[in-house]
């Protein structure tokens, strides 16, 4: 329900501001331009340049992650990321005019003796001016009305304990969405009154801190909902054995008073991820879903083949400079294979252009870390970049890997980790990826802590994959490799 949710708002933000895109160009050809307005759209072609850059100017929007709506954004955050996001795209067009004049909005005539001449004077700027008006307003007005008191969904989180107040701080940060958290109900009648206390440190403005109240004990949940009029009960108690009120919670849910949803299905839903901490076997087993047969496997591979195929003739270019750069840069091979953990735990040799020095594992298997001293200059380059990752494009056709996925690891490294960390082999019931959910959502792994919050994320993925999650997590993936972030 919250995915989708999610997925409308942000189809939402991207028509009206596409919209909004291709109106003030429009109009700011028709302030410029009154007379010529139909010749420079039809008969120069000007609808398909509009077109073009509103398409850039969105693509941009969505690379300053203006588009993910789940995002924890304060006011002032949105305002930056809108006038940044603005300033660059102003900044690439204006490049892109440069280099081909004829894309240039504005009117074109013949001059004799001189050939075609173009002005576009003024078109930008007017253009610019509307453009920060309009989407500041429009973005603005959408950040009050979600976060309005009055409108959303108001939320009772039944449970006091680490599973409710990580469920009520992750709905609480994602105001946006539309939902609003009236407090907790407890079990134990002394804590009734007590003002909760969650953090965290997911803003780089330091630790975000909510606290909300507990409003009464699970006796007295009919008579709360009904006096804080509560849209949804949200029931996270880590340990139900003979603590679920299942006479108040059918009450509720029969007289349709309030939603009833799982804390563990809601904090996937918020997060993207699933919390293993919190998490018990039935829950996957009966999560949903339908068995995947043959023809999903067919569609699949076939997608990879293909993608593959594209891949590997437009990195071909890359790929033969950073051989050279590599030879150049320090003694040893330039491709470097390693035995790495697949579907089903089948062992497949990855292969890879060398990052590190040849005598990098002298001393045995280690974890990678983000300032590694073993990583070669070039390496560091490749690494950020991803230009490392390229022949894996090979590994993908014949079929070891798939283009998404949880990150190969290595045999003593997935050992180690199946016996620390639960649920940790069922990251294998898929094919390793060159991409994943996990790698586009979380900074570099150097750690079984950082082990445990990637499988939440490759959890989530396993539960839900499908095409379609598979084609959004790569267009993430752009982002990673033009900012250089995740891994």
């Amino acid at each position: 329900m919250i995915r989708r949710n999610i997925w409308f708002k942000t189809l939402t933000l991207f028509l009206v501001e596409t919209g909004i895109a291709f109106s003030v160009i429009l109009l700011g050809l028709y302030i410029r331009f009154p007379k010529y307005l139909g010749s420079i759209l039809i008969d120069q072609r000007g609808i398909y340049k509009i077109a073009l850059t509103t398409l850039v100017c969105q693509f941009i929007f969505y690379l300053f992650d203006l588009y993910d709506v789940s995002k924890p954004r304060l006011r002032r955050e949105l305002l930056t990321d809108i006038f940044q996001a603005v300033g660059v795209a102003l900044l690439i067009l204006g490049l892109t005019f440069v280099l081909r004049p004829t894309l240039l909005l504005g009117y074109e005539q013949e001059i004799e003796g001189v050939g075609i001449a173009r002005t576009g004077n003024g078109v930008p700027v007017i253009a610019l001016i509307l453009a920060l008006l309009l989407m500041t307003v429009w973005r603005l007005g959408i950040h009050w009305i979600l976060r309005n008191p009055k409108l959303g969904d108001w939320i009772l989180v039944v449970g006091t304990d680490k599973l409710a107040r990580e469920v009520a701080h992750e709905a609480l940060l994602r105001r946006d969405l539309g939902y609003k958290v009236a407090g907790y109900v407890a079990e134990d009648a002394g804590l009734v009154g007590t003002e909760l206390i969650s953090e965290s440190n997911s803003s780089n403005n330091g630790p975000i801190i909510f606290s909300r109240k507990v409003l009464g004990t699970v006796n007295d949940l009919n008579r709360i909902v009904q006096e804080q009029k509560i849209d949804r009960v949200v029931v996270a108690l880590q340990d139900r054995r003979g603590r679920m009120p299942v006479d108040q919670l059918l009450k509720i849910r029969l007289q349709g008073q309030a939603a009833i949803e799982e804390g563990t299905a809601l904090y996937e839903n918020l997060t993207g991820k699933i919390n293993v901490e919190m998490l018990r076997p039935s829950w996957i087993i009966f999560s949903g879903g339908s068995k995947r047969g043959t023809f999903w496997g067919v569609i699949r591979r076939l997608f990879n083949l293909v993608v593959a195929l594209i891949a590997i003739l437009v990195s071909l270019p890359f790929a033969l400079l950073a051989a050279i750069a590599i030879k150049l840069d320090s003694p040893g091979p330039i491709f470097y294979t390693q035995e790495r953990v697949g579907k089903n735990g089948r062992t497949f040799k990855i292969i890879k252009f060398r990052s590190m020095r040849q005598d990098a594992e002298k001393d045995g298997a280690q974890w990678a870390t983000e300032r590694d001293p073993r990583i070669t200059r070039i390496g560091n380059f490749l690494r950020k970049t991803r230009i490392d990752e390229i022949p894996q494009f090979l590994n993908i056709l014949l079929g070891d890997m798939s283009f998404v996925g949880p990150r190969a690891e290595r045999p003593v490294f997935v050992e180690q980790l199946t016996e620390q960390i639960p649920f940790y082999s069922q990251r294998h019931l898929v094919e390793p990826g060159l991409t994943g959910w996990a790698q586009v959502n979380y900074g570099y792994g150097s750690s079984v802590e950082d082990a445990v919050q990637k499988l939440q994320y490759d959890l989530y993925y396993i539960k839900n994959v499908s095409l379609l999650f598979d084609i959004w997590i790569m267009f993430k993936t752009i982002k990673v490799v033009l900012f250089g972030y995740g891994r």
